[in-house]
């Protein structure tokens, strides 16, 4: 068992975390939420005194145990620096990247194009962003059910909940925003890509 990471694993899992925690920002600063464990975090943020990088490491800490005990060591400590830094990241970018105006739309856009890109980047580098990306990473290897899917289904318990606290506009958005983020992970990225970042890698490996 080699913990050690490369720098091309360093690179991958770093770029990531910024383009994760970009997405954040983008949403929050429009109200918006999204799916998954980052989507209750948000959600939670708006209605309790904590913030959303607390909130999305506590809600992730059951998913991190269920990390190491079936996808072994080395996915759950790279799943671990993607979820601290995630946490450490969006609150820092939240403090300097402003914005004087940022309409529902274009937040729901940005956020989920980049976080498609963080996801996959993460995904590929043979980690998570923790919560349901681990289930749906688990998933995928044991039926070939794609993680994305199974996002999306995820999503949509998010989004109930979310329909009691957000405006109708804010829920679409949000919801917009998601199908964005899920697209993207469904159309480019095969669970055969995670362990090196490299496409076809596994399929290659396994053939």
């Amino acid at each position: 068992m080699n913990l050690r990471m490369s720098i091309f694993d360093v690179q991958g899992l770093a770029f990531g975390i910024v383009m994760t925690s970009l997405s954040v920002v983008f949403l929050k600063a429009a109200g918006l939420v999204t799916g998954q464990t980052a989507g209750i975090a948000l959600l939670l943020s708006y209605v309790l005194p904590l913030s959303f990088g607390a909130l999305f490491f506590l809600i992730g800490i059951p998913f991190l145990i269920l990390a190491w005990v079936k996808r072994g060591p080395v996915f759950a400590i790279r799943t671990i620096i993607a979820v601290v830094g995630i946490s450490l990241v969006s609150q820092l970018l939240g403090k300097i990247v402003l914005f004087d105006r940022l309409d529902a739309p274009i937040a729901a856009i940005l956020g989920g194009a980049t976080s498609g890109m963080g996801l996959i980047a993460i995904f590929r580098h043979n980690a998570s962003a923790g919560g349901m990306t681990i289930l749906g990473i688990i998933l995928e290897h044991k039926t070939g059910f794609k993680a994305g899917w199974f996002q999306l289904s995820v999503d949509a318990a998010v989004f109930l909940a979310a329909a009691f606290v957000l405006s109708p506009a804010q829920l679409f958005y949000s919801f917009l925003g998601a199908i964005i983020t899920n697209l993207a992970i469904v159309w480019n990225f095969d669970v055969a890509q995670s362990k090196t970042g490299r496409p076809g890698y596994g399929r290659a490996a396994n053939e």
